[in-house]
């Protein structure tokens, strides 16, 4: 049972809040009878209707973008801005989404989908899947710094996790570096923020891994659908921590 305004939006349909605008307008029925109340649960038995248009059971699907810079991790932008589903448009039907999120001018490893069972299992910090990044960074990081990333650093909206963080190469003269960092959380600009406060700020930021997936093969621009092998090693990790890759 999920609750509907969530259904309404994992259905590509309306985001969550238009989904409860919806509701409490009484413009969404749940066979044939007007529901306005936001915690109502629904099955997938139930026929959903969305002013009048019913929704639609779609194929799940599952994508990894080599997302480009000057993208927003979004289905629509009221600013008019290009959305990471644009790339999808003429060749995909259903209406997938972005799990999670890579900024604006962020770069590298993002999946989408239409199966929000499968989103929340790759984006709910409880299940811990690691998004490896590669950041480029003005000036050297100490390695006081570094050790408060691995140990988890303060920002506005609480402690992070522990990270696993490398400086894989530096230039004193410069004031430049580049480390790879290793987070399973998900906060809005968060290792941009983690680097900015040890005083190093990121000047170009990429996702290079998500779980064991990476990039292999793709350009920015470019995607593949994940295998129905790659989809079970993600959920199996998600839901155990671990996977047997042969099986």
């Amino acid at each position: 049972m999920e609750r509907l305004q969530k259904v309404i939006a994992y259905a590509g349909v309306a985001s969550r809040r238009k989904a409860e605008q919806l509701i409490v307008e009484g413009k969404v029925k749940v066979n044939g009878t007007v529901v306005k109340e936001l915690g109502t649960k629904v099955s997938n038995s139930d026929t959903i209707e969305v002013e009048g248009v019913k929704l639609e059971k779609e194929d799940k699907v599952y994508f990894l973008l080599y997302k480009p810079r000057g993208y927003i991790s979004a289905v629509t932008d009221d600013k008019g801005r290009k959305t990471v589903t644009d790339i999808f448009k003429k060749h995909v039907h259903q209406r997938i989404f972005p799990v999670g999120r890579l900024d604006y001018d962020t770069t590298g490893l993002l999946l989408l989908t239409n199966d929000g069972e499968f989103s929340n299992l790759m984006t709910h910090p409880k299940f811990k899947i690691d998004k490896t990044y590669i950041a480029r960074v003005k000036g050297v990081p100490t390695k006081q710094g570094l050790m408060k990333l691995q140990s988890g650093i303060k920002l506005e909206d609480g402690k992070t996790a522990p990270a696993k963080v490398s400086m894989t190469s530096f230039d004193e003269k410069a004031g430049k570096a580049i480390c790879e960092i290793t987070i399973h959380e998900g906060r809005n600009r968060q290792v941009r923020r983690m680097f900015e406060a040890i005083g190093t700020p990121v000047v170009k930021l990429k996702r290079e891994r998500f779980a064991f997936l990476d990039l292999t093969g793709l350009s920015p621009g470019e995607y593949r659908q994940l295998t129905k092998h790659e989809v079970k090693l993600l959920r199996v990790l998600a839901e155990t921590g671990k996977i047997d890759y042969n099986n």
